[in-house]
């Protein structure tokens, strides 16, 4: 009931409520990795960085863990929003989230250059379109 409810406020937004700039999810699942990239923890960090930055986004913050016996979590958090990656060097997997909003985005770059730099032979991608009112962009909001 509660989703339904939640779907009704969401469909309520006239198309002039709608962003009129990019705003964009992009759900990435990349396989048969090389394995001893994603292990490696200053490595994702780097690709994770240079990442945002060919989106053309503003890194706010970056924070990583590495787990026993394997494994990385790397965050970038964006003035734009984030990209985050998670790897499981055990199976050549790793599952990475790039949102980024704004009208210079470029979230496609990004993603390519992550599959390239984790030597992925096969991955998916999904986007999803990311709708917030038309107030949201018209909102300036500096990072402190």
């Amino acid at each position: 009931m509660e989703i339904h409810q939640k779907s009704q406020i969401l469909s309520s937004f006239s198309e002039e409520q709608k962003l009129s700039h990019q705003s964009k999810h992009l759900l990435m699942e990349l396989y048969r990795c090389d394995c001893e990239k994603l292990n490696d923890e200053s490595f994702l960090r780097c690709i994770v960085n240079r990442a945002a930055k060919l989106a053309n986004a503003k890194v706010l913050n970056l924070i990583s863990n590495k787990f026993e016996p394997q494994g990385v979590t790397a965050i970038a958090l964006l003035a734009e929003s984030h990209i985050s990656i998670h790897t499981w060097p055990e199976s050549n997997y790793s599952a990475i989230d790039i949102f980024t909003c704004g009208q210079n985005m470029m979230p496609e770059l990004a993603s390519q250059y992550l599959i390239e730099s984790l030597m992925a032979k096969e991955h998916s991608l999904r986007v999803i379109e990311r709708n917030p009112p038309s107030a949201v962009p018209k909102q300036i909001r500096t990072a402190v």
